[in-house]
């Protein structure tokens, strides 16, 4: 087994050289004896390779004593949902996201999607998939199939759709991934929503673009269609759904981190004073806003099991990330892309605006967007930021940030690349060109 593909977030890798079915069974093997959970659920996406890594991954849980749960073809989210909602010690979630068809993965979770990575099991599992020395079980686990939790899904995260306001036009584009199973939430309110679907047939080759709404190049389709349609909200989904990505009336694509402050907002409703995490990559408009509304914002790493893990320490009632990852009290601190969808109708219809008038108070500064480079020594390069820009105020959570009075800058390594990923924010256009083109001078030598 190739030891790379134990990430910090999740296990990933390409099939069938990096992970497969075997892979699968051995790490089936490693979760419960780590855990010592008795019941596992098990979900997969629509990859071609996952039938093979579920089976793997089910004879290994079974024959190391536990019983499993198989929901089958689900979401991310759904994964999460089940969680909390069965009597389950744990979940795993066959997935690699939002790569492309020749990958795929593992998400792992305990019960009430606490997350299993980096610093909190993850090594551990690693360890014993890779040694595969196991104790040996004098019980065969069952698996009994579930086939009405994704109704209980649906019928949940339909229950906060508010209904009695003027019908909006929604253009969804799926990406041939799971998130297609959503459909039937859309299909509720006749009288409030008209879903438009773009590619909601189940692909695991993706036909027509990648999965990944945070590649500005895959909405291209979903903006042409949202103006075609004359459409109030464009929706694009990743490929475990576990992300979402917006589009204004306008076709505009609606960065990421404005949606985090949107959704705070109609959260804080109804938990006033909560706390909220944001992605430290975020606008410096995302913490104004959440304060304005009686907020407090902790800022938070990259990277979905962390973020989850800080929610619980911090006793935050919704979190957010740069990359469309948004986590909510109402699925036990995990991700629920379509809450975030509904969360949005609801907004849009109570406040009477479209989707660019809400996201106008946001726009008080002016954000690089992520740069990569190619460092070999990374941290060294890092070191050389904090010396040269020692002035400013630093934090060093994730990577290296550095706040001045107009601008700041933000550093982050690759976890699995030679890379440097740069974030720059400013109060003006100019100030930001001046100091992206400086640091990227530096950074690329």
């Amino acid at each position: 087994m190739n030891k790379s593909i134990f990430k910090a977030y999740d296990i990933r890798g390409l099939y069938p050289q990096d992970l497969n079915g075997q892979d699968a069974y051995q790490i089936g093997r490693a979760i419960v004896q780590h855990t010592n959970a008795k019941t596992i659920v098990i979900g997969a996406d629509m990859r071609t390779s996952s039938p093979e890594i579920q089976a793997g991954l089910m004879r290994g849980i079974t024959e190391q004593g536990a019983n499993v749960i198989n929901i089958g073809l689900v979401s991310t989210p759904m994964l999460y949902f089940a969680s909390w909602k069965l009597n389950v010690d744990g979940g795993v979630m066959i997935t690699a996201s939002h790569n492309t068809a020749e990958w795929n993965g593992l998400k792992l979770c305990k019960k009430n999607a606490v997350p299993i990575g980096e610093g909190d099991g993850m090594e551990e599992i690693r360890d014993l998939a890779l040694g595969g020395k196991f104790t040996q079980s004098e019980i065969i686990g069952t698996i009994e199939n579930n086939e009405t939790l994704k109704k209980e899904y649906s019928k949940y995260i339909s229950s906060f759709f508010k209904s009695g306001f003027n019908r909006k036009k929604i253009v969804i584009d799926f990406a041939n991934s799971v998130g297609a199973l959503d459909k039937d939430i859309f299909e509720k309110f006749p009288d409030d929503v008209e879903p438009v679907y773009l590619f909601e047939e189940l692909d695991g080759t993706f036909p027509n673009h990648e999965a990944n709404p945070l590649k500005l190049e895959t909405l291209e389709a979903l903006q042409e269609k949202v103006l075609a349609e004359k459409a109030d909200l464009g929706i694009s989904y990743d490929g475990d759904a576990d992300r979402v990505g917006f589009v204004d009336e306008k076709g505009e694509i609606v960065p990421m981190d404005y949606m985090i402050a949107l959704l705070a907002e109609e959260t804080l409703k109804k938990y006033p004073g909560g706390t909220i995490l944001m992605d430290l990559r975020s606008s410096n408009a995302v913490r104004e806003v959440i304060e304005e509304a009686g907020g407090k914002v902790h800022r938070c790493r990259v990277g979905h099991s962390l973020i989850k893990g800080q929610m619980r320490r911090d006793d935050a009632i919704f979190a957010g990330e740069l990359s469309g990852h948004y986590f909510f009290e109402e699925n036990s601190k995990a991700e629920m892309t379509t809450l975030a969808v509904i969360t949005l109708l609801n907004l849009l219809n109570e406040t009477g605006k479209t989707m660019s008038e809400l996201t106008e108070n946001l726009k008080r500064y002016f954000h690089s967007g992520e740069i990569n480079s190619d460092v070999e020594d990374k941290v060294g390069m890092m070191n050389k930021l904090k010396e040269i820009y020692k002035e400013g105020t630093l934090d060093e959570l994730d990577g290296v940030r550095i706040d001045f009075a107009d601008w700041w800058f933000n550093v982050r390594a690759s976890n699995t690349e030679p890379k440097l990923r740069l974030n720059l924010e400013a109060k003006t256009k100019e100030l930001m060109e001046q100091k992206r083109e400086e640091l990227l001078n530096i950074i690329r030598g």
